[in-house]
């Protein structure tokens, strides 16, 4: 629903909403509908110059000789946003600022942090991590098993290997995107049947057959799967799977690979209740300024070698295998399937690893629990979490229950406490909790009776500030 909403609103021009959107809601600015079409194509479109500019702002891509980039300047309506999109060299097809999660596997295959394998290429060098690259392909699992195993540095010497287009493959098996000089096509294609990349091999076809059509200038061949495809993820979240101890794995369904026949090159273990989980560097300090601090040596006293196999063994405390378990799937997947009832504890352990991205996923599962009786708990945890979407949730459901809201002990005191937090408040000051709950009874006022129901939650609000005596 708000995928709809984010492109009618680009339709409209109503910069806005579009914020909203955005900003509080979460939805993916590079987000496509059935057309193939993105938010900055239609707002190009319509001739919204303001809007064009704040979605490049916030990661909206629009790169010089790719399809998307050619697509919206032809269908610009006026110079100003053809100008725009040409002169915005911020955004490049590296530029993902909404996507943590694809930033976080770009610069562990740009700056190689933590690798464990170096591929040679004539002319050029490829630091990688043998976990990724046997979780995102079979061949390469198999290769590093077998000819490559042991080795920590891979000579390959085959004229035929091109290194742009063996970095463009390395790029999609780490990100599942791919940046390539059309010149460079033909080569990709070579590499993606000789390491069985099918579906690789499938989307470079399908965009060739696209740039190749009359009137179309590329330059540049950008694949970029759909923002929920999951193809990535799951096969990241095998690395999780692995590193569960085989007690708690129970069924894990259908894997393309046994854990137990599958060397994830595990190189930190973590002790949690009692049970140890093989992980990875990479990911963790990757992931978490946390577990950065806590690997690279700055709390040695929680640290010791284990005796089988030397790995480095670190006991996390004041955390449940179960829940530690949630975090692993996140570090690894970007994605954990959260009970709503495990949220307040995941919330507070993602909290003090530094995962922010865990904690907006807490505070979805959080907001499926919201009734009268919980929203103001809720809607504290919140506050004190920086959840600004769930804050937000919260005052639109108060919004909603007003009426049975105004009798609770517990919503006068909050509103009590957010009139003494504004620092020197006057009589007349605002009050955000309130202002919040105003603007929410106000945005759905469609209709009559709907105009009629909101004056009546707005009389009942006036009606509690006077009797506790806030008059704002």
């Amino acid at each position: 629903m708000d995928t709809c909403d984010l492109f009618s609103s680009c339709r409209k021009g109503d910069v806005g909403r579009v914020r909203y959107l955005l900003e509080q809601r979460d939805v993916e600015v590079n987000v496509r509908d059935k057309w193939d079409s993105t938010p900055l194509y239609y707002a190009c479109l319509c001739g919204h110059e303001e809007l064009v500019l704040y979605l490049l702002a916030n990661g909206a891509r629009c790169e010089a000789n790719t399809f998307d980039g050619e697509r919206c300047l032809y269908g610009a309506q006026s110079d100003a946003i053809r100008r725009a999109l040409r002169d915005y060299k911020q955004v490049t097809a590296s530029y993902r600022r909404r996507d943590c999660y694809y930033r976080f596997l770009l610069r562990l295959l740009e700056q190689g942090i933590h690798s464990d394998v170096v591929f040679l290429v004539p002319g050029k060098s490829f630091p990688a991590h043998r976990c990724i690259l046997g979780a995102r392909s079979t061949y390469f699992a198999h290769m590093l098993d077998t000819k490559w195993k042991g080795k920590s540095v891979v000579v390959l010497r085959h004229p035929l290997i091109n290194p742009v287009a063996f970095g463009a493959l390395l790029q999609y098996l780490y990100t599942g995107c791919l940046d390539v000089g059309v010149e460079h096509v033909g080569d990709c294609e070579r590499l993606a049947k000789q390491c069985q990349l099918w579906d690789l091999l499938g989307d470079l076809e399908a965009k060739c057959e696209l740039a190749s059509k009359p009137g179309t200038c590329v330059k540049v061949l950008t694949i970029e799967p759909p923002q929920a495809d999951p193809r990535l993820r799951e096969d990241l979240a095998l690395l999780a799977d692995c590193a569960l101890p085989p007690e708690l794995r129970g069924d894990l369904g259908e894997l393309p690979f046994p854990c137990d026949g599958f060397s994830s090159c595990p190189d930190v273990c973590f002790r949690v209740g009692g049970y140890s989980f093989l992980c990875h560097k990479a990911f963790f300090c990757g992931r978490s300024d946390y577990f950065r601090a806590l690997l690279d040596d700055h709390f040695r006293e929680n640290e010791e070698l284990e005796a089988s196999g030397g790995l480095l063994a670190i006991t996390l405390h004041d955390i449940s295998p179960d829940i530690f378990t949630h975090v692993l799937y996140y570090i690894y997947g970007d994605h954990t399937e959260l009970p709503p009832e495990l949220a307040y504890d995941v919330l507070r352990v993602a909290d003090m690893y530094l995962l922010p991205g865990l904690k907006q996923l807490c505070g979805r599962g959080l907001a499926q629990l919201l009734d009268e009786d919980s929203v103001v708990g809720v809607w504290r945890v919140a506050k004190l979490f920086g959840l600004a979407r769930l804050e937000d949730q919260c005052t639109k459901y108060m919004a909603k229950v007003l009426e049975k809201l105004a009798g609770q002990r517990d919503f006068v005191e909050a509103v009590r406490e957010e009139a003494a937090a504004v620092t020197a408040r006057q009589e007349t000051d605002s009050i955000p909790l309130v202002d919040d709950i105003r603007f929410h009874v106000g945005s759905t006022v469609q209709t009559c009776s709907a105009m009629e129901q909101a004056e009546r939650r707005l009389r009942v609000l006036e009606d509690l500030l006077v009797s506790i005596g806030l008059d704002c």
